[in-house]
This record gives structure tokens, C-alpha cells and sequence, in this order.
């Protein structure tokens, strides 16, 4: 593992498996207080981020400078801090004990270190909207510097919020969770599985990518990190038999997006979510269920249709792994998360099932001779710095947008930007949505998913929840196009992710995203008006909104892609949009009408079908010679 390595690589190594260990030892005996936690987990983040990205580098393999040195230095006092010196803190009463010049010194140099941590992990945007929300503080609103320390690094109400606390006790574990079983061969068990169930039909590598990305995602949490792992695979062999570049490009994007809200995993932020509703981590899964459904089905059938409607093949069945033998071989890779979504329904805590999850990967790849040569010390330890690394950026985004929320809160900004939303909006509950959808992708345009979602929460969702939306529909609303901005140009993060591999340009792919992916910008008005499909109601409820919420999705994918049954006209196209959006609004109503679109739709291909079939002429009894015609005209 060291060997060849400079010291800066040997660093990294060494305090990712500190970390990862760290939170390991705690999973298993327990958190220790809650600044000694998100300090630590804080401290470990800071550390690897000045390791890893330095100032100057081109590389991530390039040595970090002095400077870089200087800051980290800066960085871990700063972080251990309220760990050396917690009884102080805990014990002080914020806000009216006066700042020692410690906390003075140390509070700047944390905010400063961070905002530049942040920038190298994740880009400017993030750095910059936090830079805005405390020029606010000092300029308008008029807070001094010690008021905003003490709220942002002497309190649990800033840098060491709800959101660090949540990457350190949920994210880091299922993130290790996630790396353990990709490096055990399950990725491999994804993508034998999807070909094997899908790769012989119509337009069948295309269907391959939609659940390969959405089985993936919902272990790796991240578009962009599923799009470079399952798209290597896929867009070349949708390529192959067809589809154009940007097509390809565009399906995988879509389908690696949709893992941040396909249970049981989930992305990071599902996690920060049911913390701040205060229910259990499977509360949000079971919301997520049926619109994370949704979106799979309408991509499903948007390729499909696309492949019908352009005449596309599957591919060879001899070039398919047979489903049996992907089972047999490798089936029993599922086990760990089976085990995780076991002990969640049994009601224990997500932390905890993570645990158990990351202790099964390694007996479960151990039971078959095909899995077994992946469980070797140097594979485990690669894993543990993996997930190490691959948390820097979910840490950092968690704390930076603590800054955002810390200074919300001590200002009461969220109570004027509702005041503002609602008088924008006029108290119309529509307008107010479009406000905050609006919002909710330019936020994730400049963000990762997590942090975007922390910042609509504290601003746009009061506003939304006061026009009379229930709560978690809120929640969800805001999560869902904080997601889908890795999706819409021109900021794609997704989309520029399977360019890469596609070599398709931009508009391409990007129009074509936002056409698979129209599902998911119209689910999130289907459950706000329908909260059945959150699971939330009567069971029978809940089962006729899947089954009117599932025709509108098909209709839509069918009408946008122009193919049903078979092609479709612009006037059929129009009835089957229309069909999709009059089934968004749950009532007895608007479903007769989409029944009636779709059926006259249904009715007309048939009729045209069975119109366009060649007509066959019965031949009489004991004609040998079909083409000579006999009788008194011959």
C-alpha cells in the first residue's frame, strides 16, 4: 500500500484509515459527545482535503506546498479545540459569557480554513453563497463578530450543526458501507444482473443502464461517481447497437441521477432530512418509495419507446450472461443489503444498520469461490481510505452549509425570505412552487445535493409549508430538484460526467436529459397535491395513486418520445401529454379525462394497426396454383 508512495500519499493512507476507523469504533460503542464527534469527524475532513488538494496542484498525486501545510495546521487546532477544551465550552453560557481571544482566533481561523477546504472539495459556489450569508450578517443585519462566532463555532447551531452531525454519525458509515461492497464485486453483480433480465429486448443496453444506475446509486449516493462507474459499461454498448452519443450519454445521466432518491441508500441528504423532520431514516425511504419508482418507470419506457420508434435490437443473447449462473455465482452479494433494509424495518437506528451492513460484506463475499478472491487485507484497507476520501466532500459541503444555517437562524432571514416568497407568489400555492423549483435547481446548480437541500430548507420550505403543503411533501419537493440540477443545463454536472465517456456535446445530451428526466420535475407536484404517493393515507388511497400516478408517466414518456403502441401523430402526442399532466391532480375528475385521452389514443393506434396490416385472401379448397384465377372470367 506504501510502497512507491510520497509522503504526502502515505499521509492520505494513513489518516483516511484513522478516520474510517474512528467512526467504526464509535458505530460500535457508541458516539461520545457531540463536540468530541464533529470535531473529530470536522478535524479528519480538513486534514485530508489540504492533503489532497493542494493550493497550486494540477494532480491530486502533486505534494501540498507550505501553505498548504500552514493552513492544515491551522485547520486541526482549530478542530480540536472543543474537543481539549469541551468542559469550557459546554459549560459557558452562549451568548452571554464574553469570547475569550482563543475563541476569537481559532473561531475566524475555522471559518476561513473552511470556506477555503470547501472551495478545493467542491468548487466556488458553495464558499461564495456562505461568504454572502455572512457579509449579510455584518452589513445588514448588523452582527458583530462575536455574535457570529459564538453562534457559528461556540455553538452546535453552525459549523458543528445538524448537518456535520448527520455526515458524522449517518453519511460516513454508508459511504465505507458503499465503497466496501463496490470493491467485493457488486457492481459486477449489477450489471450481470440488469443485462441478464434486459439486454436481449428492444433497445436492451439502454434498459440496462436505468437499473444498473438505479441499483448502483442507491449504494453510491452521487450521479456524477455512478455515471464514471456503471457508464464506462453502458453508453459504449448503447452506442453499439444505435442510439446516438448524445442519447447514451443523456439515458445514463438521467439514471445515475435518480440513485440519490431510489431507497434503500439513498443520498446524503435523505439522511440530513430525517433529521430535521425528526423521524426514523426508514420514514424517508418509505416517502422516497413510490415517486423514486416513478422516475424509473418513465425512463424505462422512455427508452423503450425511443428504441421501438427507431427500430433498435437488443443485443445477441450469446453476448448475455445467463440469469441463473449471475445468481448462483454472484447472488449472494445482495445479502448485505438485504440485511441493511432488514434490521431498518426492525426499527433499529440507520447508523446501525449501516454497521451491520459493513460487517456482512466481508463474510458474504467470503461464502462462494467467485467473490472470494476479492476479500484480501490490501482490498479491505483500500476500501476504508476510499470511503475516507470519498467523505471529504459530503463533510465539508455539511459544515460549510452549517455557516448558511447558523447565520439564518441568528438573523431570523428565513422569516423575511417566507414574508418574500409568499408576497411574490401571492399566496398561490402553484406560484409558490414554481418559485421554489426555480430556486431549488439553481441552488443545486452550484452545489452538491446536500447542502443546496439544507439551504432550501431553512428558506424556501417554511414558505411552502405555510400555503398548506404537509411537511414532509416539503421536504421532499425541495430534495427532489436539488437532485435533478445534476440534469439541467447549462450547469449538468451529471450530463458533462457521461460526456466524457459519450463524447456528445452539452445541448445534445442536456436537452435530451431534460426529456427523459421530465418525470422528475412534474413527480414532486404529483405528491404535494397527492400526498398518498409519500405513502402517507389510507392504503387504497395510496394504491389508486400508483396506478393513475404510474399511467401518467407512461403516457408522458410515450408522448414525448412519439411512440405508444406504435408511432404517434402530433395529435395523439398531444392527447398522451395531456393525458400525463390532467392525472398529476389526484381526483375522480382529472383520472376519467386521462382515462378518456389514453383510450382514444390506444383505440386509434389499434384501429391503424389493424387498418395498415396486409390483407390476406383465403385460397379455395384444393387450388394448387394460387396465382392462375379459373372460372367463367378466366
Amino acid at each position: 500500500m506504501f510502497a512507491g508512495k510520497s509522503w504526502a500519499a502515505r499521509a492520505i493512507v494513513i489518516v483516511g484509515l484513522a478516520m474510517s476507523g474512528f467512526h467504526l469504533y464509535v458505530a460500535f460503542f457508541g458516539p461520545p459527545d457531540a463536540y468530541v464527534l464533529r470535531s473529530t469527524h470536522l478535524g479528519f475532513a480538513l486534514t485530508l482535503a489540504f492533503l489532497m488538494l493542494p493550493w497550486r496542484a494540477k494532480a491530486e498525486a502533486e505534494r501540498p506546498g507550505w501553505y498548504d501545510l500552514s493552513m492544515l495546521l491551522g485547520a486541526l487546532a482549530a478542530a480540536a479545540y472543543p474537543i481539549v477544551f469541551n468542559d469550557y465550552i459546554v459549560n459557558r453560557m452562549a451568548y452571554v459569557d464574553p469570547l475569550q481571544t482563543a475563541d476569537f482566533v481559532l473561531g475566524v481561523t475555522m471559518i476561513v480554513l473552511l470556506l477555503e477546504a470547501t472551495r478545493r472539495a467542491v468548487g466556488l459556489a458553495l464558499p461564495i453563497t456562505a461568504a454572502a450569508f455572512l457579509g449579510y450578517a455584518f452589513f445588514i443585519a448588523d452582527f458583530d463578530l462575536e455574535m457570529l462566532l459564538d453562534q457559528l463555532y461556540m455553538t452546535t447551531e453552525g459549523v458543528f450543526g445538524i448537518p456535520t452531525s448527520v455526515s458524522a454519525t449517518y453519511v460516513m458509515l454508508f459511504i465505507l458501507f458503499g465503497t466496501l461492497i463496490e470493491r467485493t464485486g457488486t457492481g459486477r453483480l449489477f450489471m450481470d444482473f440488469a443485462m441478464s433480465l434486459t439486454g436481449h429486448t428492444a433497445g436492451g443496453p439502454a434498459k440496462v443502464a436505468c437499473i444498473t444506475s438505479g441499483l448502483f446509486g442507491s449504494v453510491s449516493g452521487s450521479a456524477v461517481a455512478n455515471v464514471m462507474t456503471t457508464g464506462t459499461f453502458t453508453i459504449p454498448m448503447m452506442k453499439r447497437i444505435g442510439y446516438r452519443p448524445g442519447f447514451a450519454g443523456a439515458v445514463e445521466a438521467v439514471a445515475s441521477t435518480g440513485g440519490q432518491i431510489m431507497p434503500p441508500i439513498m443520498g446524503a441528504a435523505a439522511f440530513v432530512m430525517a433529521e430535521f423532520l425528526g423521524v426514523s431514516y426508514l420514514s424517508v425511504a418509505a416517502f422516497a418509495l413510490l415517486p423514486a419508482l416513478l422516475y424509473y418507470v418513465a425512463l424505462f419506457a422512455a427508452v423503450h419507446f425511443e428504441a421501438k420508434r427507431t427500430g433498435m435490437q437488443g443485443l445477441p443473447r450469446s453476448e448475455l450472461p445467463i440469469m441463473t449462473d449471475v445468481l448462483m455465482e454472484r447472488g449472494h452479494l445482495f445479502l448485505p443489503l438485504v440485511i441493511i433494509i432488514t434490521v431498518l424495518l426492525l426499527g433499529y437506528s440507520a447508523p446501525f444498520a449501516a454497521l451491520c451492513g459493513i460487517v456482512s460484506v466481508i463474510p458474504t463475499a467470503l461464502l462462494r469461490r467467485s467473490t472470494r478472491q476479492y476479500v484480501r487485507l490490501g482490498t479491505i484497507l483500500e476500501a476504508l481510505v476510499a470511503g475516507a476520501r470519498n467523505t471529504v466532500s459530503v463533510a465539508l459541503a455539511c459544515a460549510c452549509a452549517g455557516i448558511v444555517i447558523g447565520v439564518i437562524t441568528l438573523t431570523g432571514l428565513g422569516i423575511d425570505f417566507t414574508g418574500l416568497v409568499l408576497d411574490a407568489s401571492r399566496n398561490s400555492l402553484v406560484l409558490a412552487l414554481v418559485l421554489t423549483m426555480i430556486a431549488g435547481i439553481i441552488l443545486g446548480m452550484g452545489m452538491p445535493t446536500t447542502p443546496a437541500y439544507i439551504v432550501q430548507v431553512a428558506l424556501l420550505v417554511p414558505a411552502i409549508v405555510n400555503l398548506g403543503i404537509a411537511v414532509e411533501a416539503a421536504h421532499m419537493f425541495v430534495f427532489y430538484y436539488a437532485i435533478l440540477s445534476a440534469i439541467t443545463p447549462p450547469v449538468a454536472m451529471a450530463v458533462y460526467a457521461a460526456n466524457g465517456i459519450s463524447r456528445a456535446s452539452l445541448w445534445d445530451s442536456g436537452l435530451t436529459a431534460l426529456k427523459l428526466g421530465a418525470t422528475g420535475y412534474i413527480v414532486p407536484f404529483m405528491f404535494v397535491f397527492g400526498p398518498s404517493l409519500l405513502l402517507i393515507g389510507h392504503w387504497s388511497d395510496v394504491m389508486l395513486s400508483m396506478l393513475t400516478a404510474i399511467t401518467g408517466v407512461i403516457c408522458l414518456a410515450g408522448g414525448l418520445t412519439g411512440y405508444l403502441l406504435g408511432p404517434a401523430a402530433i395529435w395523439q402526442r398531444l392527447l398522451l401529454v395531456t393525458a400525463a399532466l390532467v392525472l398529476i391532480k389526484p381526483g375522480l375528475g382529472t383520472d376519467l379525462i386521462g382515462a378518456a385521452c389514453l383510450g382514444l389514443v390506444i383505440a386509434s393506434q389499434l384501429w391503424l394497426r389493424r387498418r395498415n396490416e396486409p390483407a390476406t385472401v383465403p385460397l379455395a379448397t384444393g387450388d394448387a396454383n394460387p396465382g392462375t384465377r379459373s372460372g367463367p372470367d378466366a
